[in-house]
Order: C-alpha cells, then structure tokens, then sequence
C-alpha cells in the first residue's frame, strides 16, 4: 500500500527540514512575513477570485520596492539589495519605470 504513494528512485524523496528557527541555519521567516501580508489582505478582498491575479505580483512589489521594514532599519528589502527606487511617490516611480522600458523594448522590435 505505501509503494502507491512514494516514488521508488531515492533522489526523488523530499527531505524535510524539522528544526527550523529565527537563528538557526534555515529559516523562513522571509517566505511566513510575505504569506502573512496575503492572508491579511485576502481577508479584507474575501479570497482572491482568480490563481493569475496580478494582486500578488503587486503585493509582492510592494513588499519588496515600497514598504519600509521594521526589521531592516526603515529601509525596503531592495535597498538593502542595493536597488534605489527614487522619488516621493515609489508607486508612481516604479511604473513610470516600467512604462518606459516597455516602450523601449517594442520600439527595438
């Protein structure tokens, strides 16, 4: 009955990781901060509708390009990686950006 379930090549066994804490060696403290936020704003929207919305994607460039981080001193996961997004409102600066090299990419075709 267990052969139904399993795989019989080894390398095809997931392992996992039992002893996962804030200090150790594997964490994902990244991964449960971010699912937090979608469940916090899923209950307000009453479920996402569709698996392709483009609220994650957008949930997740504001996360990581627009809202500041208690942990990591007021600074957004991409300026601590280095990445500046200028300007008073980050929103409008990211699409502007985007908008800009969507319109380079289809003049060079």
């Amino acid at each position: 009955m267990a052969q139904e379930y399993r795989t019989k090549k080894q390398v095809d066994i997931t392992v996992h990781i039992r002893q996962i804490t804030f200090a150790g060696h594997h964490n994902n403290n990244k991964m449960e901060r971010l699912n937090g936020e979608i469940r916090d704003r899923e209950k307000v929207m009453r479920s996402l509708k569709k698996d392709d919305t483009p609220i994650l994607t957008g949930m997740q460039i504001f996360h990581n390009y627009v809202r500041p981080h208690e942990g990591l001193g007021g600074r957004t996961p991409s300026e601590l990686a280095g990445i500046q997004v200028n300007g008073e409102n980050k929103w409008l600066t990211l699409i502007q950006n985007a908008s800009k090299r969507n319109r380079a990419e289809h003049q060079s075709k």
